[in-house]
């Protein structure tokens, strides 16, 4: 009897033993099932909030700027992702796009750059070979967040003038011909 009741504890303890590895299996499994659920899940595009966040740093020359920049990413999100976060060159004006895209509308390639105004004359779409190629330009700090996926979003976008030729308000000459005529009429 004794070595009957032995022989069942014996085995209630190695049962023991086998349900607890079997839950911790269990349990880590679950785990990695859930965490790549949640990265799934989670994973998304940039927003314009998580720009905003970005933190500011001084600029290593006067009206220095920041694009999204990478060379044949397979996305939008894996360029903005890992993009450097480096100022432009000093020869350079605005971020360009060029998104190319499979027949089903899917991003086959994404490249984004730091250009200069030259760079920018061929913004649009075209069709090439199986892929629509699209290209944009704009003007402005990490401006190049989202990619052209047709020709209304594949444009030339600026912020200010191209030729940068300064502009005089009405109000300055109209106070401007008031001054010459009172010094004209009164001298």
């Amino acid at each position: 009897m004794k070595r009957n009741r032995r022989l069942m504890e014996a085995m209630l303890s190695n049962s023991a033993i086998i349900m607890e590895v079997f839950f911790k299996l269990t349990g880590l499994l679950l785990g990695t099932l859930l965490s790549d659920w949640l990265t799934a899940v989670l994973s998304r595009d940039f927003t314009l909030a998580d720009i905003q966040q970005l933190h500011v740093s001084a600029t290593p020359h006067p009206g220095g700027f920041k694009c999204f920049t990478c060379e044949d990413a397979e996305d939008n999100y894996s360029c903005n992702r890992w993009a450097p976060d480096q100022y432009c060159p000093k020869d350079t004006r605005f971020c360009y796009t060029r998104h190319r895209m499979n027949a089903d509308g899917q991003s086959v390639s994404v490249t984004k750059r730091c250009v200069s105004q030259d760079e920018c004359v061929s913004t649009g779409c075209v069709q090439h070979r199986a892929h629509m190629v699209c290209a944009s330009c704009c003007e402005g700090n990490i401006c190049n967040l989202p990619v052209p996926w047709n020709k209304t979003a594949a444009i030339f976008s600026t912020i200010s003038p191209i030729n940068r030729v300064i502009r005089v308000s009405p109000g300055k000459i109209s106070t401007l011909c008031i001054i010459i005529f009172m010094l004209n009429n009164f001298s």
